[in-house]
C-alpha cells in the first residue's frame, strides 16, 4: 500500500471539507478537546470524506473510536502505546502509524511492526512542547536506513520551503500542521504542499 508524500494533520474536519477537494489524499485528524459524541462525529465525517474524496484517513490516538467506526489508520504516540490494545487494533484490520524521537522508541516501534513510522520534531515546533528540541534533517538518513521499507514520515515544523530537503535525505512523507493552519491563504498553501510533494 502506498502513502501520498503530503501528511497534513488537522484538529477538526472543517479542515477537511477545505482541502480534500484540493487533492489531499492522506489526512490526520488529531482532536484532543472534545466530548465524545462531539469526536464521534468528527471522526464519522471525516471517514465518509475521506472515502468520498478516494483519501487515507488516519485517527490520532482514539483507536477504540476508530475500530468501532471501521476506519483504516490510527497513529498512536509514545504515551498512547502504553495503553492502546494493539492486538486489537490490529485484530480489527486497521494499519497503525507510530511516532518515534530517539533510539529506544525507535526499537520498541519497530517491534510493532508498523505501517509507518514518524521522526519528530524535524525542526523546533510551536505545536506542543516537547523535550526533543530539533532531530534535523540529517536524522531522516539514519532512521530511513533502519526502518527500511517502512515509509518514514518527517514530522515538526516542516513548510513547503523545508520539505525538498526531507525528501531528499531519507523522508517518504512529510507532514505539516501550523505551516497550513496558521497560513493567511491556506488553501493555497496545500496547493503548493501538493506540489512540491509530487
Amino acid at each position: 500500500m502506498s502513502l501520498h508524500r503530503f501528511y497534513p494533520i488537522f484538529d477538526d474536519v472543517s479542515w477537511l471539507r477545505r482541502t480534500l477537494p484540493l487533492g489531499v489524499k492522506l489526512v490526520q485528524l488529531r482532536i484532543k478537546e472534545c466530548s465524545q459524541s462531539q469526536l464521534r462525529d468528527q471522526l464519522t465525517e471525516g471517514r465518509d470524506l475521506c472515502r468520498a474524496h478516494g483519501a487515507t484517513l488516519v485517527v490520532n490516538d482514539h483507536w477504540e473510536l476508530a475500530i468501532e467506526l471501521a476506519c483504516d489508520w490510527v497513529h498512536l504516540g509514545q504515551e498512547d502505546l502504553d495503553t492502546a490494545d494493539v492486538a486489537a487494533i490490529r485484530s480489527a484490520g486497521l494499519k497503525l502509524g507510530l511516532s518515534t524521537h530517539d533510539d529506544a522508541e525507535l526499537r520498541r516501534a519497530l517491534d510493532l511492526d508498523p505501517d509507518y513510522v514518524a521522526l519528530g520534531p524535524i525542526y523546533p515546533t510551536i505545536l506542543k512542547k516537547m523535550r526533543w528540541h530539533q532531530q534535523g534533517v540529517d536524522k531522516l538518513t539514519d532512521w530511513k536506513a533502519r526502518v527500511g521499507k517502512i515509509p518514514l514520515v518527517a514530522i515538526g515544523g516542516m513548510s513547503v520551503e523545508r520539505a525538498p530537503a526531507a525528501f531528499e535525505v531519507g523522508a517518504d512523507i512529510v507532514s505539516a500542521v501550523t505551516d497550513i493552519t496558521l497560513h493567511e491563504e491556506p488553501e493555497v498553501r496545500v496547493q503548493q504542499w501538493l506540489a512540491v510533494s509530487k
